[in-house]
């Protein structure tokens, strides 16, 4: 396939039309973190900025651990039986997403491929079978805030990869601060890098520099622009 020559704006544009194209508006996602901070205040700063509802968006950290299995376990528990505490009711989302580092976890193959496994498996209340979809970070989610600032191509292990972002971000600590106002007015070029990334290699590698988080944020963009209550507010 020929070098894409487009200015990486249309790039971007392009995969969010496509990307638009084939989703169904308002879907409820299912988000389980394995961190207990850092990734889920990162993600629920993008929920509040673009008022996303928990009837739609649920970010939640992992209840049993921070190894990609259990990641993986309670996303499918919490749907499979719903939460009562948190007011979530079993089978109640169109879409799960498990979200976890390579890092150095023993378990991270086998979570990726027990996720395969629940891929469109499982059914919602609306009897609908529906994605379990794995938002891998290789070696860690400290790549995604990288490109924002440079290109990674070389592999480099979870603390180079913190030690390249203080570069950029001196203040940087894992769990504190809200990473998503401080690198948001780069985000379009963390995505072109994530998207040539992912041409080169996928989450089943786990030693190659990747991460799928673009895909998470751009479908976070595109449940704000089908919002059902956006056109009102706009109005």
């Amino acid at each position: 396939m020929g070098k894409d020559h487009q200015p990486k704006h249309r790039q971007v544009a392009r995969v969010l039309t496509r990307r638009a194209a084939v989703r169904q508006p308002y879907d409820r996602l299912l988000i389980v973190c394995e961190g207990e901070k850092t990734e889920p205040r990162y993600l629920q700063a993008i929920q509040r900025e673009y008022r996303l509802s928990t009837a739609h968006v649920q970010v939640l950290a992992s209840h049993y651990g921070t190894a990609p299995m259990q990641v993986v376990e309670y996303a499918e528990r919490i749907f499979r039986q719903g939460d009562r505490d948190m007011g979530i009711q079993a089978g109640a989302f169109d879409r799960i997403m498990a979200v976890f580092d390579r890092d150095d976890h023993p378990t991270y193959h086998a979570a990726l491929a027990k996720a395969d496994a629940l891929n469109g498996k499982l059914s919602n209340d609306d009897g609908m079978r529906i994605p379990f979809e794995v938002i891998a970070s290789v070696p860690c989610f400290e790549l995604w805030l990288l490109l924002h600032y440079e290109d990674v191509q070389a592999s480099l292990s979870p603390r180079e990869a913190v030690d390249r972002l203080w570069g950029h971000l001196p203040s940087y600590q894992k769990g504190q601060g809200d990473h998503w106002a401080v690198t948001k007015n780069r985000l379009e070029a963390a995505i072109v890098r994530a998207i040539r990334l992912a041409a080169s290699t996928t989450a089943y590698d786990g030693t190659e520099p990747y991460t799928a988080m673009h895909e998470l944020v751009l479908r976070l963009v595109h449940l704000k622009d089908c919002h059902p209550l956006r056109g009102k507010a706009n109005g």
